[in-house]
């Protein structure tokens, strides 16, 4: 099957266009046999969408142009025709967790969380309606970012607060970047050839989190009701005592509107420097003596810190670290912050492979305990095989009813 994975951000777009064999996810294969015979048939991107400079004014321009590039003579495929499914990342979807067409009551529940997520939820929601629009009859598929922590158990989940907030308005913690540690999960397995690992995934870009798997399953995550949760982000406030903000809302007059958009856009390391939240900004910055850049970096690296030691004594040991993500993935540095002081823990990086790799590829020595892993993000691939699995799932539905 031909699926189209659409990755839609605020003012970007980029796709990946993949074939899929149309197999049974088998839960007693090694997570990278699943993958066997997927093949990348086209990929693209169109930045600055809706800005000076920029070469779509909307979403929809964007969708139209990356339909253009894919289907036609001398192009991948020969008609649009031929695309057996599209697959979307949704992010917050409340009450839904396992992935499913795209029908109404999704798009009504994504569009009542948009206030939790509301740099993903809207462009998602208009995404959705675009491709519907652009390719009638073509099922399209959401899996939901939470998904791989719904076997979290309930003291995990629960906010304390009253029980109702969970049980009547979805108020509990949820977990995003579930396709991105997924995927680093899986891998690891798969370069380890085992299917028990103790592993921490740190997911690190300009949206960071970590997480928990034991024997391939999630059992924790930073972020928690909402993508502005966890470790600081790039513009994103990350972890705050909820009585600071109710306070800051009285004495500089804010609404929650408005108090929202400052948490979710002039917050996390931006707020801190004063100036960018974009950690090569920040490093260069810190090198020319920024105290602000400067402590941007350490309360990031705290963070993350924070919960490496608290899934440390979660899992009850640990076998392998992997970084995923532009930052996890292109800065060496905050790697080697992340790892300071840890081979007491089993964890000892090599500095020199550490300092040199590019791309996937270990940095632990070869004495160290705990392996360390340089993953590379590969989002994509659960959420085509997830997609494969639901399109499959409802045509057997369908012939068993006739």
């Amino acid at each position: 099957m031909k699926v189209l994975i659409p990755n839609i951000g605020s003012t970007s777009f980029k796709y990946r266009l993949l074939e899929l064999p149309e197999i049974a996810l088998s839960e007693n294969a090694m997570p990278g046999d699943q993958a066997a015979g997927e093949t990348v048939l086209a990929q693209g991107r169109v930045e600055r969408i809706g800005q000076p400079g920029g070469e779509c004014a909307d979403c929809l321009s964007a969708i139209k142009k990356c339909l253009s590039e894919i289907a036609g003579p001398g192009k991948p495929l020969k008609s649009l025709s031929e695309i057996g499914a599209v697959g979307f990342k949704a992010v917050h979807t409340g009450p839904f967790n396992a992935p499913q067409i795209v029908d109404d009551a999704l798009l009504a529940a994504m569009e009542e969380f948009s206030f939790m997520a509301p740099a993903h939820n809207p462009p998602y929601i208009a995404a959705m309606k675009a491709f519907g629009q652009e390719l009638p009859g073509v099922p399209l598929i959401a899996v939901m970012e939470p998904f791989p922590y719904r076997f979290m158990d309930e003291a995990s989940t629960t906010y304390a607060v009253p029980y109702a907030w969970r049980t009547e308005h979805g108020i509990r913690r949820y977990g995003f970047h579930g396709a991105s540690h997924r995927s680093a999960n899986e891998r690891a397995q798969t370069l380890l050839g085992r299917k028990d690992l103790r592993h921490i995934s740190c997911h690190l870009g300009g949206s960071s989190s970590v997480a928990a798997f034991k024997k391939g399953v999630a059992i924790d995550t930073s972020m928690g009701a909402s993508p502005q949760s966890g470790l600081p982000q790039n513009n994103r406030v990350g972890d705050i005592d909820v009585f600071a903000v109710l306070h800051m809302m009285k004495k500089l007059g804010l609404g929650p509107d408005k108090m929202a958009k400052l948490l979710g856009t002039q917050s996390g390391l931006a707020g801190i420097s004063g100036t960018s939240g974009d950690l090569r900004d920040l490093e260069e910055a810190a090198v020319k003596g920024s105290a602000r850049a400067r402590l941007a970096l350490d309360v990031f690296v705290r963070a993350i810190r924070h919960f490496v030691g608290a899934y440390l004594l979660e899992l009850g040991g640990l076998d392998v670290i992997t970084f995923s993500g532009g930052i996890g993935e292109n800065s060496a540095a905050i790697r080697a912050a992340v790892l300071k002081g840890m081979a007491p823990f089993g964890v000892e990086l090599d500095d020199e492979k550490n300092a040199e790799l590019k791309g996937e590829g270990e940095i632990s020595t070869m004495r160290s305990l705990v392996k360390v892993w340089v993953i590379p993000a590969n989002e994509e691939s659960i959420l085509a095989r997830e997609t494969v699995a639901v399109v499959k799932r409802s045509r057997e539905e369908v012939a068993a009813t006739r």
